[in-house]
């Protein structure tokens, strides 16, 4: 009986390992492609990070000579260097991916889909045939409703959902951004740094009251017919993002 059930944990252990490995060797397949993609479209990629690693490893070089032991900051600036050409990709991958998606239909619902934390989105919760619409996002600030479109008519929109969620939020802060570059608009590349900068004014308890109530208010009234995905590079620059992002 033990032999049996120690046979089994050895065939778990095997198992696990071998999707450790598969999932490694995905990620790497994924970031050799988002290499790819990234360099053919960014041709100051590759000089700029071969010029940042340089640099990192120079600095590491002088301080191991002002410090003494320089063999052992050789070492240390090398993966140093690594990580920062890394982050650099990174951010040129994210850089690149917004810029593709700017100004397309669906691009901020995009965006708030993909942001990192603790965030209920719902897109599209209202919107117009011109594919105007209104996005929904519930987190520690409060209530945030997110607009992409036309201007004047996307400002009607966002009165009467925070109108209507004014009924069953109570006290709890409701804010009104606009994604665009005009004056007053949050461009898109921005837009999750903007929202991670606004106040934290309720906890995780509050957090999912607020989203059973808006989302039994949205049952009443019905969703927007609208485009709920990024419409402008498609799966391979969604992956591609994410893929820079786990890495940097």
């Amino acid at each position: 009986m033990a032999k049996a059930k120690s046979a089994v944990t050895k065939e778990e252990k095997a198992a696990a390992k071998q999707a450790r490995k598969q999932a490694s060797k995905e990620r790497r397949t994924q970031l050799w492609q988002a290499f790819q993609m990234q360099r053919k479209d960014d041709k100051r990629l590759i000089p700029y990070m071969v010029g940042v690693f340089l640099l990192v490893v120079a600095l590491g070089v002088l301080l191991g000579l002002l410090v003494g032991g320089v063999w052992l900051f050789i070492p240390l600036s090398v993966v140093l260097g690594v990580l920062a050409a890394f982050i650099l990709f990174g951010r040129r991958v994210q850089s690149s991916v917004f810029k593709k998606a700017e100004g397309q239909p669906g691009a901020a619902g995009w965006a708030l889909g993909n942001m990192r934390g603790q965030w209920r989105v719902k897109q599209a919760v209202v919107g117009t045939t011109h594919l105007d619409a209104v996005h929904r996002v519930i987190g520690k600030p409060g209530v945030i409703f997110v607009a992409e479109g036309n201007s004047g008519r996307v400002k009607q929109l966002l009165a009467q959902e925070k109108k209507k969620a004014a009924r069953v939020v109570g006290d709890t802060p409701i804010y009104e951004i606009v994604v665009g570059n005009d004056e007053g608009q949050v461009p898109l590349s921005k837009l999750e740094r903007h929202i991670n900068k606004l106040p934290r004014n309720i906890d995780g308890k509050r957090i999912d009251a607020l989203d059973g109530r808006l989302q039994a208010l949205g049952g009443k009234t019905g969703a927007a017919a609208m485009p709920k995905g990024p419409m402008p590079t498609g799966a391979k620059m969604r992956g591609m993002q994410r893929t820079a992002r786990r890495r940097s």
